[in-house]
C-alpha cells in the first residue's frame, strides 16, 4: 500500500509536467498566430499558470459549490460527525470538514489540497439508506482518498480541466470577436479554437482517466483495513447498485471525485468512467482482494 502510495504522488507530478507542457502549446499558438514575441508568450502562459493556481487552490470550495454542498457541525448530524471524527483519529488524520448534499441518490466524495484542508461530504440519500456500519465503510473509504494523497491528484485535474476548457473558449472569442485585420488568422483561429474545444473535454477525460481506477480499488482496500469489516462496504456497494449514485445535480468536472458514478447511466462520459463497475468492487471485496 505504501508502494501505491508513492506511485500516487509520482503520477502527481506527471499529470504537472503534462498540464504545464499542453498549455505551453496552446499559448505558443496564441502568441504565433497574434503575431507576438516571446512577450506575448511568457505573458500568456503565466497568466494561464496564475489561473490554474487559483483554480488549484480555490478547487475545493469551488467543487463543493458545484455539487450545493452545505457544512453541517456536531449538533446538525451527530451521527455523520461522531463516524467522521472517530474514522480520523483512527487513520491518524486532522478531522475534516463536514459537508452534506441535498440528493436522494446514495453517494459521497472527499476533497481538499491536503489532510488539513480536507472535506468530506455525503448525500443526504447516504444518510437515509446505509446503517452505521454501511455508513462507516463508505466514509473510511473517503479518509482513503485523503490519507492516499488521492485528493491532491483530484485538485490538479480539476484546475487542470479549468484551464484548458478557459484556453478553449478564449480561442473561440478571438477567433470571432479578435478584430483582426487579417482574414487568413481569423480563419486559423477559427479551426484552432474549434479544435481546442473538442479537444478540451477530451483531455480532460483522460486526465480524469489518469486518476486511475486503482485509486478506487485502494481507498476500497483502506477502507477494509480501517474498519477490518469488508462486509460493510459489501453491503453498503449493493445497496448502491440498486438504488443507482446519479445526483439530480449533474457536473462532469466533479464526477471523479465520488465514491460512485454521479452521471446519468445514458451519459456518453460513462464510457470514460474513472470509476470500477460496483459488481468488480464487489467481487474483489468478496475474494478478499483487499491489495492493489
Amino acid at each position: 500500500m505504501y508502494s501505491q502510495i508513492a506511485q500516487n504522488k509520482r503520477r502527481t507530478v506527471y499529470i504537472m509536467f503534462f498540464f504545464v507542457a499542453f498549455v505551453s502549446l496552446i499559448v505558443w499558438l496564441f502568441a504565433k498566430y497574434l503575431n507576438g514575441g516571446t512577450g506575448v508568450f511568457y505573458g500568456a502562459l503565466i497568466g494561464s499558470l496564475a489561473y490554474a493556481a487559483f483554480s488549484y487552490f480555490a478547487g475545493s470550495r469551488m467543487s463543493l459549490a458545484l455539487t450545493g454542498a452545505k457544512p453541517v457541525e456536531k449538533k446538525d448530524n451527530p451521527r455523520l460527525y461522531r463516524l467522521v471524527e472517530n474514522l480520523a483519529i483512527t487513520d491518524g488524520l486532522p478531522t475534516p470538514k463536514v459537508y452534506i448534499i441535498n440528493d436522494p441518490s446514495p453517494n459521497a466524495f472527499a476533497t481538499g489540497r491536503k489532510p488539513e484542508k480536507s472535506y468530506v461530504c455525503v448525500t443526504s440519500g447516504l444518510l437515509e439508506i446505509m446503517n452505521d456500519q454501511e455508513l462507516e465503510a463508505v466514509l473510511a473509504h473517503e479518509l482513503g482518498h485523503i490519507k492516499n494523497y488521492d485528493i491532491v491528484v483530484n485538485m490538479i485535474a480539476f484546475a487542470l480541466t479549468a484551464i484548458i476548457s478557459l484556453l478553449a473558449d478564449i480561442m473561440i472569442r478571438i477567433a470571432f470577436f479578435g478584430g483582426n485585420d487579417r482574414e487568413e488568422n481569423n480563419q486559423i483561429f477559427i479551426i484552432l479554437g474549434i479544435v481546442a474545444a473538442i479537444l478540451a473535454p477530451i483531455v480532460a477525460t483522460l486526465i480524469q482517466l489518469a486518476i486511475s481506477r486503482q485509486r478506487e480499488y485502494l481507498a476500497d482496500a483502506t477502507s477494509v483495513m480501517t474498519t477490518r469489516y469488508p462486509e460493510g462496504l459489501i453491503s453498503a456497494l449493493t445497496k448502491i447498485s440498486q438504488t443507482g449514485s446519479a445526483l439530480k445535480k449533474q457536473n462532469t468536472a466533479t464526477a471523479h471525485f465520488f465514491f460512485a458514478n454521479p452521471l446519468k447511466g445514458h451519459s456518453i462520459t460513462n464510457l470514460f468512467s474513472t470509476h470500477p463497475p460496483i459488481a468488480e468492487r464487489i467481487a474483489r471485496l468478496q475474494k478478499g482482494e483487499t491489495t492493489v
